[in-house]
């Protein structure tokens, strides 16, 4: 079977996908600690003693964890299956990854969306694995999907 520059394109895609996302999940439930997971949402809040800064930290510390997580796994998966990507492709989709996951896991952004999209009442759904949790999740795959749409569309053939 002979392959044409698009059907190239979209293994690569699917392939990069799957890497990023595997890496997304381990980044984000093995890779960051639990004061990251705690601390990474907080808002000034003094009856609470948190505050904004904290949160802030936190999630800069995890999110950088992330994209080397991500990137790591990238490389080294892209260089075992012979995808050869641009680095300036690479550079833009960990931007993407970093800059989207660090809003959403601020948490108030998501919140603010769900209430503006009617999804608040979901969002508020009790337990850790709750709406709120889903809801961010869903944010991240999103924007997974576009940061590797960027790198798939640099591969070099």
């Amino acid at each position: 079977m002979k392959t044409t520059p698009t059907a190239s394109r979209a293994a690569a895609f699917a392939a990069l996908y799957a890497l990023a996302r595997v890496a997304a999940d381990v980044a984000d439930h093995w890779v960051q600690t639990d004061g990251q997971a705690t601390t990474k949402g907080q808002t000034d809040d003094p009856e609470k003693g948190t505050t904004a800064a904290a949160g802030r930290r936190a999630c800069l510390a995890h999110v950088a964890s992330y994209v080397g997580t991500q990137a790591a796994a990238v490389a080294a998966g892209s260089r075992l299956l012979g995808i050869r990507i641009t680095p300036g492709r690479a550079a833009a989709a960990l931007v993407v990854s970093a800059a989207t996951h660090y809003v959403a896991d601020r948490r108030e952004p998501v919140r603010r969306l769900a209430d503006a999209t009617g999804k608040g009442r979901f969002y508020r759904l009790g337990g850790p694995l709750g709406g709120a949790y889903l809801l961010d999740q869903a944010i991240h795959h999103g924007a997974e999907t576009v940061a590797v749409a960027i790198l798939a569309t640099g591969v070099d053939r």
